[in-house]
Formats: C-alpha cells, sequence, structure tokens
C-alpha cells in the first residue's frame, strides 16, 4: 500500500494550508470537502507545482520534498500522473501522440507498455484521432492512458467527472476503477459528488479551510454526524454493502446478512457485492414489523445511538446485519415510539429512495 505523509505549510493572501498526516492510500481515496477547501491546492502541492509550500513530503517513504535538507524534487521527475478535469491534451497531437509523449516523459521503460494501456482504456479506435473530435469520456481515457505511461506510483485525479453528463460518467467509470484495482495504481481522487466518493473510493480525506479534518473509511466519515457540516446535508446517511441476489421484473434483489433489499434494476451479476448509499432522511422507523405498505424494503435493526442535533430532529444511528445505518426522524416520532438504546425496530426504505447514481 502507498503511504502518503504530509508535514505541509502553505501561505496565499487568503488562505492558508496546514496539512499533517501519514495516510494509506487505498486503490482510490476520494478527497473531499466543501468548495475552497484547498483539495486542487493539495494536490498541485503533491505533484509539486507549488514552489512556495514549506515542509516536508513522503511517497512510500520516499522524500519528494525536504525544507530542512533542501530536498525538492520537480514535477516531472516525480513518478505521478495528473488527470485534469478537462483533460488537457496536445491538441496538435493525436491520441497516439498524446500517450507517446507520455512515454518519452517517463525516461525509463514503465510497468506498463503502450499496448497494454491501449488495450486495458480501450484506446485503439481513437489513436488517429485528435482531441477535438473526442467526447469528454474518451478525451478522460487517453488522459488515464498518458498518466499510466508516465510510470506513476500514484495517480492524482482532479474533478475528472465534473464535466460530463450522466451517460458519459457511466461510461468512465469502470475505467476509473480499472486503473485501480486491476492494474494496481492509487488514485487520489478528488471530487465534490458524494455519489462520485460513494461508488469510486473505499477511503475518504475530509479537508476543511485547508485542514485535514478527517481520515477514513467512506462509510465510517458518512455517518458520523459531527462531519455533516463539512460533508453537507447531502451526505448524511450511510454506506451498505449488499451482494446482488438476481434481477427480474425490473428490479434487482439485493442481501444484507441474509435481509433482502428491493430496488430498481443495476448493472452487475449475481454474487458481486454493491456499495448502496441510503438518505437518513429516507430511513423510517417502526416498532413493528408493519403490513399492508408500498414500502418494498422493512430490515430488522437495532438501535446503537440516538442523537439530538436540534430540538426538533432525532438521529438515530442503527445496526443492520453487522453494517450501520443512519435514521433520521422528529424528536417528537422518537418520544412518541418510545425509542431507547438497545431496542429492536424495522427500518424501511423505499425503494425509488435508494442512490443508484453511478452503480
Amino acid at each position: 500500500m502507498t503511504e502518503l505523509s504530509l508535514n505541509i505549510d502553505l501561505e496565499r493572501d487568503a488562505f492558508s494550508l496546514a496539512l499533517d498526516a501519514t495516510i494509506d492510500l487505498a486503490p482510490i481515496t476520494a478527497l473531499f470537502g466543501p468548495s475552497g477547501a484547498g483539495k486542487t491546492t493539495m494536490l498541485r502541492v503533491i505533484a509539486g507545482l507549488e514552489r512556495s509550500a514549506r515542509g516536508k513530503l513522503t511517497v512510500s517513504g520516499v522524500a519528494w520534498q525536504d525544507s530542512a535538507t533542501g530536498t525538492f524534487v520537480p514535477p516531472h521527475l516525480r513518478r505521478i500522473g495528473y488527470v485534469f478535469q478537462d483533460g488537457r491534451l496536445f491538441s496538435h497531437l493525436n491520441a497516439a501522440g498524446n500517450l507517446q509523449f507520455a512515454m518519452r516523459l517517463a525516461r525509463t521503460t514503465g510497468r506498463f507498455s503502450f499496448d497494454e494501456v491501449v488495450a486495458a482504456l480501450d484506446l485503439a479506435p481513437l489513436l488517429e484521432r485528435r482531441p477535438h473530435t473526442l467526447s469528454g469520456g474518451e478525451q478522460q481515457r487517453v488522459a488515464m492512458g498518458r498518466a499510466l505511461l508516465r510510470d506513476p506510483e500514484l495517480i492524482l485525479m482532479d474533478e475528472p467527472l465534473s464535466a460530463m453528463d450522466v451517460k458519459r460518467k457511466a461510461e468512465i467509470v469502470p475505467y476509473i476503477e480499472r486503473v485501480a484495482h486491476e492494474l494496481d495504481v492509487p488514485i487520489l481522487y478528488v471530487t465534490h459528488t458524494i455519489e462520485e466518493v460513494s461508488r469510486l473510493a473505499t477511503r475518504m480525506i475530509l479537508l476543511a479551510d485547508g485542514r485535514i479534518a478527517a481520515v477514513g473509511s467512506i462509510a465510517e466519515l458518512l455517518e458520523r454526524i459531527d462531519l455533516w457540516p463539512l460533508t453537507g446535508p447531502g451526505a448524511a446517511g450511510a454506506l451498505l454493502e449488499a451482494r446482488i441476489e438476481k434481477t427480474d421484473k425490473g428490479m434487482t434483489s439485493l442481501s444484507i446478512d441474509g435481509q433482502p433489499l428491493r430496488l430498481p434494476a443495476i448493472d452487475g451479476d449475481a454474487g458481486e457485492t454493491v456499495s448502496v448509499r441510503v438518505a437518513a432522511k429516507d430511513v423510517a422507523i417502526a416498532t413493528a414489523k408493519p403490513s399492508g405498505l408500498s414500502i418494498r424494503n422493512v430490515l430488522e435493526a437495532k438501535i446503537v445511538r440516538i442523537d439530538r442535533l436540534e430540538s426538533v430532529f432525532a438521529e438515530i444511528l442503527l445496526e443492520v446485519g453487522g453494517q450501520h445505518l443512519r435514521s433520521e426522524i422528529t424528536g417528537e416520532a422518537a418520544e412518541e415510539l418510545g425509542l431507547a438504546e438497545g431496542q429492536s425496530v424495522y427500518a424501511l426504505i423505499k425503494s425509488v429512495a435508494i442512490d443508484r447514481t453511478l452503480l
């Protein structure tokens, strides 16, 4: 596993960055936080593009920057692939020329050959085409290929899907996963979209005001109510791991430790494990198993904790099949139901409310 260690400070007129952490990077680690938190600046520091940054930065024990010793590895010598929001391909070169340029920059023979990268990213039909003739998704695939051919130890992606519609996003997501999981190159992935975080990453670095506020698994950080002011109201909820059982009648049946979960059909084979994000506001609670409901998902659960953030609402942390689920109900409802920690209840989730974006 690639280890990223940061003890870096950067001062600007209206902004300061102070990073002090050692992070074991997952295959895909999301870098998430409010606008202006410093996400892109952090990537630029890692890439060596912020010469005014002071301190020490190491990747897997190798110092790329150490102000105390005067060490500063220039950007072109850092083993990094950088994929920008807009691809930034050379317009005067076709796709093949862009890839070959990256190979020349690498200076040494890397882990992946030209043909291997072309095959992995399905680039063969694009090689003779210029960037202006490529779709946004095609440009990003070429940009990923260019990054791979630099023989990177780490790939930095700065909101690579932000300019695409849902269809294009769905087309390119499998290639991002292939780079990280099959080709075994870790990705530090900047996004402002919680759906991308839930779909792609397993770990997250949460940034706020130029500081690292938290590091951990996606499921752990999304359920922490103290972080909701930073992750945003849309992120309040939980991430469940479920196994696909079958798809029929336009619906997919999943299993959470033997409990059924139904949602509108998703792509995937029986036996495959998928992550499903459920918003806290979409989970109702019953103290007795209900019947005669249109709601398709009724899960046996146990109350782990009840938090009162405001006088109006109660945040309920539930345990379902060894995983956590969040429910947001009114404090009045919690009192009338007599809810208490350790109590067995039923969690009710509408199938149409389950987040299928990018699944």
